[in-house]
């Protein structure tokens, strides 16, 4: 039987990596690296007790027990943040370092290529979701797109233990291969809740009218979210009319598709 524990995790990936040459991604591996220690260090976390797996431009951390889940979620972010602007500030947009990233707090136990457990596979779809990688596509500007997972929303952000506020975050469904779920991103900068994200909010997929349809529990496919319209205000009442009744004895009468008039 397998040990049981439950873990804070991140997880990072760079956008557009692959559209770079070689020593531009030598550059954007060497800045990943750097910041990821430089924002630890800041946010008084401990990076050299990371369980770490790095492949090129993503990074997926299981991070000692008792890890403060406020401060990854804050300062943490807010330097990391702040150093891939300053790393950005100077380079050609093409040169860009852009990073998701997600945080989680699930289960996750040693195994024998790397960790088991549902919690890196969790992490793993929100960090790789449609969704978020559209957040920070759609906010061009933004060096920074987290999602969250709801226990940490909810037990971190909703109780106040950040500052940064609920309302920051907008709440989306994630649907990618068997996980499907919900999840709260933040773009700093930018209002997540108004970034046109596609054509599914976290309550289900939003038609042309702003009317939600509540997707099916299994459906699978990239979660999206956008801010659900309220209905248009209704019209005018209509005026009250003559009331009819028509009584008929006998029989049963079919009407299908009969048109009654009313003359006054």
């Amino acid at each position: 039987m397998g040990t049981f524990g439950r873990r804070l995790l991140l997880a990072v990936d760079a956008k557009g990596y692959g559209g770079v040459d070689v020593v531009t991604q030598r550059q954007l591996q060497d800045a990943i690296q750097r910041l990821l220690g430089e924002s630890a260090t800041a946010a008084g976390l401990a990076r050299e007790r990371w369980q770490t797996q790095v492949g090129g431009d993503s990074v997926f951390a299981v991070l000692p027990e008792g890890t403060s889940e406020p401060d990854l979620v804050d300062p943490f972010m807010r330097h990391l943040d702040a150093g891939l602007r300053e790393f950005n500030r100077n380079r050609v947009r093409e040169a860009w370092l852009r990073l998701r990233a997600a945080v989680h707090f699930g289960t996750a136990s040693p195994a024998a290529n790397g960790f088991e457990g549902r919690g890196p596979v969790e992490i793993g779809r929100m960090l790789d979701s449609k969704v978020l990688r559209t957040a920070l596509a759609a906010a061009p500007d933004a060096c920074l797109a987290l999602a969250v997972s709801a226990t940490v929303f909810n037990d971190v952000i909703g109780e106040a233990y950040t500052t940064i506020r609920a309302q920051d975050f907008g709440e989306v469904r994630i649907a990618e291969k068997e996980y499907v779920g919900r999840a709260w991103i933040w773009v700093p900068g930018y209002d997540a809740n108004s970034l046109a994200l596609g054509g599914e909010s976290a309550g289900g997929a939003v038609d042309a009218g702003g009317a939600v349809e509540t997707g099916a529990p299994g459906s699978t496919g990239g979660g999206t979210a956008t801010a659900v319209r309220p209905p248009s205000a209704p019209s005018a009442p209509t005026p009250a009319s003559d009331a009819v009744v028509q009584v008929f004895s006998g029989g049963t009468i079919n009407a299908h598709g009969a048109v009654f008039g009313i003359s006054k």
